[in-house]
């Protein structure tokens, strides 16, 4: 190249480069950039996690169109705004406020009350060929125990449950049997669907029943998102959220967040970094029996079908976006 191409050949550059950079800015522009997954997309309950890992890792905080509110879904974000009283509109059994509301009560009552219901629901199955623990066992133990434990026939409460009315005779926590309903389907289901879990809970003490509850709160939790609302400014993160906004906390995102959890996504018995956040730590007879519902009710099905299994072919599917729970469980009590 000759001396007068050559300084030709850097005369234009600046030229060409600042073209180059408007024409790449404008391209860019029509790029259309990525847009944030929304857990009620079509489809989103079938496998929330996928868009649950999206959310924590690319949009710690974002406006979801679809929820109308502010979305969060890290464990230190949703624990934080559980907890933090700037956040209100809301509550979970267990909070703070469980402590000012409910009276005493006898552990020990709870405890006879939901081991003779589940008792009596198992030995009802297990002559059955076939039986679905859902329908038959999950849907009436919780319903029985605060029948038993408020002192009204069972088949009063019942339809009382059918008619709404549970909170009025058990109290705002203890009446959200639904919620019960579909964590003890999902714990059934956790453990039913491995053979080393069976044998490790089937004579299992207390200790080790109470960890494998807690284990499948924090892996599939059945309250999946729960709505609040700020009372200012507060700072979380990826931004700050602004005073009285809507705000849906993603239970099911932070329950598997690697940043909390050593491999979240694996069932671990015996997890050295547990925790979950379906509950509150304080004291609440709901959490209690929950707790006692699901330690009884392996109890009374391995006593009662020693050789309880899953039903051939059939795989426990958890759906739903809200709360996620299987919706039937099938089993051959005589294995």
């Amino acid at each position: 190249m000759s001396d007068e191409a050559y300084r030709d050949h850097w005369a234009v550059l600046p030229a060409m480069t600042t073209a180059g950079s408007a024409a790449a800015a404008a391209a860019a522009d029509q790029v259309p950039r990525r847009v944030a997954p929304s857990p009620l997309e079509p489809g989103g309950g079938q496998d929330p996690y996928r868009t649950y890992r999206v959310l924590r890792e690319e949009f710690p905080l974002t406006y979801d169109p679809l929820l109308r509110a502010w979305v969060l879904s890290r464990y230190a974000d949703v624990a934080g705004a559980l907890a933090d009283p700037r956040f209100t509109h809301g509550h979970r059994p267990g909070d703070p406020p469980c402590a000012e509301t409910h009276t005493d009560v006898d552990e020990a009552e709870l405890q006879a009350v939901a081991e003779r219901t589940a008792f009596v629901l198992a030995r009802r199955i297990a002559d059955r060929p076939r039986a679905d623990l859902v329908a038959d066992f999950c849907h009436w133990l919780p319903a029985g125990t605060v029948a038993a434990a408020v002192g009204v026939p069972y088949r009063d409460m019942m339809r009382l449950v059918r008619g709404r009315a549970a909170s009025a005779l058990a109290g705002q926590c203890t009446g959200q049997i639904g919620v019960r309903e579909k964590a003890l389907a999902g714990f059934l289901a956790d453990v039913l669907t491995d053979p080393d879990r069976v044998e490790a809970l089937r004579d299992a003490p207390a200790g080790l029943v109470a960890r494998a509850w807690t284990e499948s709160l924090r892996r599939e939790p059945p309250v999946q998102i729960m709505m609040r609302r700020t009372r200012g400014e507060i700072t979380v993160s990826g931004g700050t959220l602004p005073s009285g906004a809507p705000v849906a906390l993603l239970l099911g995102a932070a329950g598997r967040d690697p940043d909390r959890f050593r491999d979240p996504d694996r069932f671990d018995l015996l997890r050295p970094d547990p925790g979950q956040l379906t509950y509150g730590p304080g004291p609440c007879p709901a959490v209690t029996l929950a707790a006692l519902e699901a330690e009884y009710a392996l109890r009374a099905l391995f006593r009662a079908m020693p050789r309880l299994r899953l039903a051939d072919g059939f795989h426990p599917r958890r759906t739903g976006v809200i709360t996620r729970a299987p919706r039937t469980l099938i089993v051959r009590p005589g294995g």
